[in-house]
C-alpha cells in the first residue's frame, strides 16, 4: 500500500463527496470509492438495520444485496453486527469463508454459496449517531490485509461524516420545501375563504388529523388543486 498515493486519493474523494447533490449520490460515491481505494475489495455496500430488518444502500453489485438479505433472514453476520453495534467493536472481518465461522455459523456457509471469499464490515458513526455499516466484499479468500483494514477504516470515517452531512442537508431542504408549501397553501385558503392566517393553518391541521394525512401532503394538494378537497 502506497499511503502517500492513498492519502491523495482520499483527499480527492472527500472533496468529491461534498460536491454530490443528494444522499443517494453521496452513498454511491462512497461504495464506488471502496472498490477503487481498498486493496482486495470487489464489491461494497452500506447496510442499515432497523430492528430485525436490513436495508441495502448503494450496493455496487447484486451479491451485496444477497448477502444483506441473507444476514437479515438468519439474524447474524459481520455486516449485521456492525450496522447495529453502538458500542464495542467497530470493525468485523471474515478472512476466509472456506473456513468455519464459529461466530456466524449459519451465515458463513451460505455466504460461501454466493461466491464470497472474504469480507469486512465497518461501523459508520459520528459523535452524535450510528448510521449503519460500510461493507466490503472480495470473491477471494484472504484478500484483505491489515493495510486493507486500515484503508477501509479511514474510508469509513470519511464516509460517516459525508453521509451524516448529506442526510442533514436533505432534511433541511425538505423542511424548507415543506414550510414553503404550507405557507403557499395557507395563502390560497386565506384568499379564497377570507380567513386569517391562524384560521387557515387550523383548516390544514384539522383536515390532516381527521383524514390521517400528513400536513405537507394536505398543503401540496391545496397548491395543486386550489382547494382542500
Amino acid at each position: 500500500m502506497d499511503w502517500r498515493v492513498f492519502g491523495q486519493q482520499m483527499a480527492s474523494m472527500a472533496r468529491d463527496l461534498l460536491a454530490q447533490d443528494s444522499v443517494d449520490a453521496t452513498l454511491a460515491r462512497i461504495t464506488g470509492s471502496a472498490t477503487e481505494l481498498v486493496e482486495g475489495c470487489d464489491e461494497a455496500g452500506i447496510l442499515i438495520v432497523q430492528g430485525s430488518r436490513a436495508e441495502s444502500l448503494a450496493p455496487t453489485g447484486r451479491v451485496v444485496v444477497e448477502s444483506d438479505m441473507l444476514q437479515e433472514r438468519l439474524g447474524e453476520g459481520p455486516c449485521f453486527d456492525a450496522a447495529r453495534s453502538s458500542e464495542g467493536e467497530r470493525v468485523f472481518r471474515i478472512a476466509d469463508f472456506t473456513a468455519a465461522q464459529p461466530r456466524w455459523p449459519s451465515y458463513g456457509p451460505e455466504a460461501r454459496k454466493l461466491g464470497l471469499g472474504s469480507m469486512m464490515g465497518f461501523l459508520l458513526f459520528t459523535e452524535d449517531e450510528d448510521l449503519g455499516a460500510l461493507n466490503l466484499y472480495s470473491f477471494h479468500p484472504g484478500a484483505f490485509t491489515e493495510a486493507s483494514e486500515t484503508a477501509g477504516w479511514l474510508l469509513a470515517s470519511h464516509a460517516a461524516v459525508a453521509f451524516s452531512s448529506a442526510r442533514t442537508h436533505a432534511q433541511l431542504q425538505n423542511a424548507l420545501t415543506t414550510r414553503h408549501t404550507i405557507g403557499e397553501a395557507m395563502g390560497i385558503l386565506m384568499g379564497s375563504h377570507d380567513l386569517a392566517e391562524d384560521q387557515a393553518f387550523d383548516v390544514l391541521r384539522r383536515y390532516s388529523q381527521e383524514h390521517n394525512i400528513k400536513l405537507r401532503e394536505v398543503a401540496r394538494r391545496i397548491c395543486e388543486r386550489g382547494t382542500v378537497v
